[in-house]
């Protein structure tokens, strides 16, 4: 008996090796790529793919999730970073994490996978098209505009300037770079071959993109990380600490909170449906995400989330434990430590054009084609979340649709419909009542019923209502015995009601 669990030990262990190294291949480009969409320098990315790796891989509640610096943060990030400093980064993920840790410790975790998928949906979509159009101009060595609809706008004008204005000759060079990445990416998803189908596109494209760079050595950007990577720990000081006080950096550590929850907690339920093994304690999986931010803050690096793309590579590369996302991370600080020399021969333009793959991706089409299947208001909390994003910025668009969500709701909850169906010859009258009735549209039964005539049959039909409160049951039958004492005769059918709510109703 030990020697079969010695050997299913050992075959165990090789695959969470195998997967580890796999999942740290495709989260280096992204660490990187995702740090420099935040508007901060790739190595902090790197300290949070460690972090995510060892710290939050030994104590997460989804055991096959893999966690690092996640593309749905990098727009709220790069404007934190824009409007406040780069110092003041730690002491908001500070707090973020510290929001995370307790919401896990008070059994919050299922509340946040209560969220309306529109409105995830919606997010991702609209985050997608952010980190397109800003890593679009970086691609063409351009600078990113202040807003998401400026950078859309200014698309034609970076491309003319980087195809036209013949005194660029660097931008032309990194346009090249960022294309060939490009399309060494696209065709290795497309053809590669089955015996290497665990080597990430990303990584190849930029290999071949990092060579041709080095080989010509062509005067464009290159990644910059230290050969310490304690030169970019930045730990918040008292000072920092005290300004989160101020109201806007509380909502930006309550919204990275937030977000980077949803996703952290949507990404384990995609997770749990990918393998056969335990599945996640979300109050666990949460607390562990927090406890992780707040060590991302203590340093000052980039915040994480529970990333669905890693977590799927580890699934899907054969792991069975947690080991391999702690050795993802073991691998990429065992990298940055020993050759760094390698990373500093990545070109920017490579991991911008990565990440303009990876914006492409996040606005899926499937997702609408789902919300459809629902009826129109999915829908239009989709687009209205979308658009907030797009036009204003993620908080506001987040905002929108869960408000639109709630006013859905509630008019759900709200809603109730009655409609007859007359018979003059036989003096009859069908009732239909169908929706819900509760207290908060009683007023609106009682002018409608109130109006029959005397002498007359009345069937009421209740087997289409959803839910039907105390105070409408008792107006119900109040009703019923005024209307017979007008010489009406009153049938309710109670009989399907009674069985799904499971009690007996009387007329």
């Amino acid at each position: 008996m030990r020697k079969f669990e010695g050997i299913k030990y050992k075959r165990s262990l090789s695959k969470d090796i195998v997967a580890s190294f796999v999942v740290f291949l495709v989260a280096l480009p992204l660490s990187m790529g995702i740090a420099i969409a935040s508007g901060v320098p790739p190595a902090r990315g790197l300290v949070t793919g460690i972090i995510g790796g060892i710290v939050v891989g030994a104590i997460s509640g989804s055991a096959l999730q893999v966690s690092g610096p996640a593309a749905g943060l990098a727009v709220i990030v790069a404007e934190l970073v824009q409007n406040n400093g780069i110092e003041m980064l730690g002491s908001v993920i500070l707090l973020a994490g510290l929001i995370q840790l307790l919401a896990g410790v008070f059994k919050f975790g299922k509340i946040f996978r209560a969220i309306s998928p529109a409105v995830i949906y919606g997010m991702l979509a609209g985050i997608g098209v952010l980190i397109f159009a800003s890593q679009f101009h970086v691609m063409l060595k351009e600078k990113p505009r202040a807003t998401g609809i400026e950078n859309l706008i200014s698309i034609p004008i970076s491309l003319y300037h980087t195809f036209f204005d013949y005194d660029n000759i660097s931008h032309l060079m990194a346009a090249a770079i960022g294309v060939t990445t490009l399309i060494v990416l696209l065709l290795w998803d497309k053809f590669k071959p089955r015996s290497l189908k665990l080597i990430p596109g990303a990584l190849i494209a930029v290999v071949i993109a990092s060579t041709l760079a080095n080989l010509f050595h062509l005067p464009i950007p290159y990644v910059d990380v230290p050969a310490n990577l304690t030169e970019v720990i930045q730990v918040p000081t008292p000072a920092n600490l005290i300004r989160l006080m101020n109201p806007p950096l509380l909502i930006s550590a309550t919204a990275i909170a937030f977000i980077a929850s949803a996703e952290s907690l949507l990404s384990a339920a995609a997770v749990d449906r990918l393998h056969q093994g335990s599945k996640t304690d979300f109050d666990r999986e949460l607390a562990a995400q927090g406890f992780g931010n707040m060590v991302c803050g203590a340093l000052g690096v980039l915040p994480m989330t529970g990333v669905i793309v890693r977590s799927s590579v580890n699934v899907k590369a054969g792991a069975k434990t947690r080991l391999s996302a702690i050795l993802h991370g073991v691998w990429i600080l065992v990298l940055v430590v020993a050759a760094p020399g390698l990373l500093k021969m990545i070109p920017m333009s490579s991991l911008a054009a990565i990440l303009v793959v990876t914006g492409y991706k996040l606005v899926e089409v499937e997702n609408i084609r789902k919300l459809k299947q629902y009826g129109r208001v999915p829908v239009v909390i989709f687009f209205a979340t979308f658009v907030g994003i797009v036009a204003a910025d993620l908080l506001t668009g987040v905002l929108i649709g869960i408000v639109l969500t709630t006013i859905a709701l509630i008019y759900k909850i709200s809603y109730l419909n009655i409609y007859f169906e007359r018979d003059e010859k036989n003096c009859k009258i069908d009732i239909h009542i169908e929706g819900t009735a509760t207290f908060i549209r009683l007023p609106k039964m009682a002018s409608v019923l109130e109006q029959m005539p005397a002498d007359t049959e009345l069937y009421v039909h209740l087997e289409n209502l959803a839910y039907i409160d105390h105070s409408c049951l008792d107006w119900l039958s109040m009703w019923a015995e005024q209307q017979q004492q007008r010489g009406s005769t009153v049938i309710m059918h109670w009989d399907r009601l009674e069985k799904r709510f499971r009690r007996p109703f009387q007329s």
